[in-house]
């Protein structure tokens, strides 16, 4: 593995060739603008390239997807975008896990597993990293790319209310805003943050009832489980954004929300307010991600889980 530079980044993407772009599992904002910025800047150069994710794209994101459509082809050169380890392909990880060539991350778990890589772990998101790849090589921002790289900004930085919004996020923000003075930030940061469906707001209400405090208060818990969607008409897909609701209690160090995919598999996405790195908690559960907002997965019962979690966490506080 070879670590990049900004520059070097550049100049490999300008001569890549039949481009396979990989996005995570359960794509957030972050992923789905980094990979289809990407593209877009592909066709502005006239290389082939596809974006592969092993989830649907959610239907709010929808308005970031190219109106062309894909082509079908054998890659010569893959690429990832916003991923830290090959776990987070899913059901990709067995065709792409070991021929990634490039990737670029603002993780600080990383797990070095491409052939070359961009990491920026400071950076707030990798649509910040890739805005200063972007104006590397010169190409010319459009409003989709904007859209794409301005969403997934906001997203990654919760609407620039998250400490990992640099002073890079938000100028880097600002210049394409006074580029593209006409396209409704108001009604992205809506959509992103905002608009729920009703049964979205059903489960809020289910989540909040039966939201679980430890430690005086010190960390919550709380659930979505497949009961809970399947009690309301809803998805498990669908309830991405609500990793907030832990975190918003007076007191709370570590919030810590539990989804179920599918049975006795749960996805943990945990949450610091403060001084608590989550990245380390998560990664002796074999995840990680960054230090105020991390994630694994686990196995077993609710009440293993509970147990699993709480045992990790409580020598942290």
């Amino acid at each position: 593995m070879k670590k990049l530079t900004i520059q070097e980044t550049a100049e490999m993407l300008k001569h890549c060739e039949d481009v396979h772009i990989l996005i995570h599992r359960t794509p957030d904002g972050d992923c789905i603008g980094s990979g289809y910025s990407l593209q877009a800047v592909f066709r502005q150069l006239g290389i082939r390239s596809k974006v592969l994710c092993d989830d649907p794209i959610p239907k709010r994101f929808h308005f970031l997807l190219p109106e062309e459509p894909e082509e079908d082809f054998e890659p010569k050169c893959v690429i990832s975008v916003d991923v830290a380890e090959t776990a987070l392909f899913g059901g990709l990880e067995e065709r792409y896990g070991n021929c990634v060539n490039i990737c670029i991350d603002h993780h600080i778990s990383n797990r070095e597993y491409a052939e070359y890589l961009m990491l920026e772990p400071d950076a707030s998101s990798a649509c910040e990293v890739l805005y200063k790849i972007y104006r590397a090589m010169g190409v010319t921002f459009t409003e989709q790319i904007t859209k794409c790289l301005y969403t997934g900004i906001a997203t990654d930085t919760g609407c620039f209310k998250y400490s990992c919004a640099t002073p890079e996020a938000h100028i880097f923000t600002a210049e394409m805003m006074k580029e593209f003075p006409n396209i409704r930030y108001d009604l992205i940061n809506r959509e992103m943050f905002t608009v729920k469906s009703r049964a979205q707001l059903q489960v809020e209400i289910a989540m909040f009832r039966d939201m679980e405090f430890y430690f005086e208060g010190k960390v919550t818990l709380v659930w979505a489980t497949l009961d809970i969607c399947e009690a309301n008409g809803i998805t498990i897909n669908e309830m991405e954004g609500l990793t907030t609701l832990s975190t918003q209690p007076e007191g709370v160090q570590v919030g810590i929300t539990v989804r179920e995919p599918k049975r006795g598999v749960y996805k943990i996405s945990m949450r610091s307010t403060d001084y608590v790195n989550v990245s380390e908690i998560c990664q002796k559960l074999g995840g990680g991600g960054h230090v105020k907002a991390a994630g694994c997965t686990l196995s077993g019962t609710m009440n293993e889980i509970r147990e699993k979690l709480l045992k990790v966490v409580e020598p942290a506080l």
